[in-house]
């Protein structure tokens, strides 16, 4: 391998955020560790997101563009940049994101040393004030997932990692994706993996460097500000299922507890709010019977969820 050989390749899908993907893009080349490729996948956009990923491909070679005529989903798009993965680490990008400069120095360099089969890190949103975004600071159950630095680890040491459930916080070897693929035709595709990630691991890293600014867009577009909406709500419920469902069947008890603690700490209140103001009793229906399987799993005893940590989430 040259010195100028890519070592890593960032999958970024997009639909229809041309408003921000020249952050995202320009995160990417403003990295200290300049030896990444780019697989830019324009998933059905109607906006000029296309011709944004168009133009950083004509303009530099590190970049790759994939083009779904009809939008196919996040996961899908995930999904089609795997296939086309070369080198010997692979991570993620959402199109309305940015990465901070050294993230992929400190996450690769993370690997190198560990032979861990990913590292995850810390994130922070990104919030609309006026015409700018600010960055806030690190959620509390991210920092309980990634500080201290735990190098080498595994769920039966940190089970709290399981708090960290986005794809766009970590750095994997691409062999650990032989067999591992996202759900498609479903929002909140990530958190099924995350929790396959961390159960199927030899060990995994966590480092408290923030990685990832998180926006959210002032327009509430994006999918995790849809869950008022029926069908977002069930995807929801979905995935919260599946991945408590991932760590039961690896015995990972003390994990289910860790995910319990957020759930009903951080995911109930704000169902539970749009729950009794909701138009559709469906609604309100489908929480109420996903608070009552919650309340007969064997962990759910065990657990403590933290209630300041709902009032951490205007941070």
């Amino acid at each position: 391998m040259t010195a100028s050989a890519p070592i890593v390749t960032m999958i970024v899908p997009g639909r229809d955020v041309a408003a921000f993907a020249p952050a995202a893009l320009d995160s990417l080349r403003a990295q200290s560790e300049q030896r990444w490729r780019a697989i830019l996948v324009d998933d059905g956009s109607t906006d000029e997101t296309g011709s944004i990923f168009a133009d950083a491909a004509r303009d530099d070679p590190r970049f790759t563009v994939v083009r779904h005529e009809a939008s196919r989903g996040l996961g899908a798009a995930r999904n089609v940049g795997l296939a086309l993965v070369d080198t010997p680490y692979v991570g993620f990008l959402d199109g309305d994101d940015e990465l901070t400069p050294d993230a992929l120095a400190r996450l690769t360099a993370t690997l190198d040393e560990t032979g861990s089969d990913f590292v995850a890190g810390a994130y922070v949103r990104l919030r609309p004030h006026g015409d700018a975004y600010t960055a806030g600071r690190v959620q509390p159950w991210i920092a309980a997932a990634t500080d201290p630095e735990r190098l080498g680890t595994s769920l039966a040491d940190h089970p709290r990692a399981v708090s960290n459930i986005v794809a766009w916080s970590k750095v994997s070897r691409t062999a650990f994706w032989h067999d591992l693929r996202f759900p498609e035709g479903v929002a909140y595709e990530d958190q099924i993996v995350a929790q396959q990630m961390y159960t199927r691991a030899r060990s995994f890293d966590a480092i408290p460097d923030v990685v990832v600014r998180w926006r959210i867009r002032p327009d509430g577009t994006s999918i995790t500000q849809g869950k008022s909406q029926l069908p977002v709500l069930r995807d929801y419920l979905g995935a919260l299922r599946g991945g408590i469902r991932v760590l039961q069947d690896a015995g990972e008890r003390a994990a289910v507890t860790a995910r319990l603690d957020l759930i009903l700490a951080m995911d109930m209140p704000s169902l539970l709010d749009i729950a009794a103001t909701h138009d559709d009793p469906e609604y309100a229906r489908e929480v109420a019977v996903f608070i009552d399987e919650l309340q007969t799993l064997p962990e759910y005893a065990d657990a403590s969820p933290d209630e300041a940590i709902a009032a951490a989430l205007s941070w």
